[in-house]
C-alpha cells in the first residue's frame, strides 16, 4: 500500500470523527487549544488504534465485526445527537450541557468509539494486504488529530453566532452520520 493510499484511507477514515468535533466545537463557549488538542487527541488515538486492534483480530471476527459495527455506531451517535437536540430545546443549562463543554471522559469515549468503529473493519483488510501496521496507523491517528482539531475550531466559530440552531444541527448531523452508516452497511447506500 502507497503513501496515496494511506492518506485517502486515512481522511476517509477520520471524516466521521471531523463532523463530530465540529459539533464538539458548537457546544463549546470558548474553544482554546487544549480543548481542540484533547478532541482530537480522543479521536486520534482511537483511529490509529482501531485498525491495530482489527489487525490482531485478523481474520478470525472479520464477519461477526463487520455485521454489528453499523449498529453500534448507529446506535451511540443516534442517543448523543437526540441528547444534542433535546439540550438545545432546554431554557436552562443541564448538567448534560455542562459535560460537553467540560469534555468528559464518558461523552468522548462514547463518541470515540462511535466515530472509529470502522476503522476496525479497515484493521482486518490491512492484516489481509500484510500492511505494516505501526506506520499505518500512526498516519491515521495523525491525519485525525489534525482534522479533529480544525473540526473543533470550525463548529465553535460557527456555534458563536448561532448557538441554539448550532446545537440542533450538530445533534441532526451526529443522527444522520449514524443513519448513513447504517445504511451503507446495509447495502441500502
Amino acid at each position: 500500500m502507497n503513501i496515496v493510499e494511506l492518506l485517502l484511507i486515512a481522511v476517509g477514515l477520520s471524516m466521521d470523527a471531523f463532523a463530530v468535533a465540529v459539533c464538539k466545537g458548537l457546544s463549546m463557549k470558548k474553544c482554546t487549544v487544549k480543548k481542540a488538542m484533547l478532541v482530537g487527541a480522543w479521536f486520534g488515538v482511537f483511529q490509529g488504534g482501531m485498525p491495530l486492534i482489527g489487525y490482531f483480530l485478523g481474520v478470525q471476527f472479520k464477519e461477526i465485526i463487520t455485521s454489528i459495527d453499523h449498529w453500534i455506531a448507529f446506535i451511540l451517535l443516534g442517543m448523543i445527537g437526540g441528547n444534542m437536540i433535546r439540550e438545545a430545546f432546554c431554557e436552562e443549562e443541564t448538567e448534560y450541557a455542562v459535560q460537553q463543554e467540560s469534555l468528559d471522559m464518558r461523552t468522548m469515549f462514547g463518541l470515540a468509539i462511535a466515530t472509529s468503529i470502522d476503522a476496525l473493519a479497515v484493521g482486518v483488510t490491512f492484516a489481509f494486504l500484510q500492511v505494516k501496521i505501526v506506520p499505518a496507523v500512526s498516519f491515521i491517528g495523525i491525519v485525525t488529530f489534525i482534522l479533529s482539531m480544525i473540526g473543533v475550531k470550525v463548529g465553535n466559530v460557527f456555534g458563536e453566532k448561532y448557538s441554539k440552531k448550532a446545537e440542533i444541527a450538530g445533534g441532526v448531523i451526529l443522527i444522520l452520520l449514524g443513519i448513513k452508516i447504517l445504511l451503507e452497511h446495509t447495502g441500502i447506500l
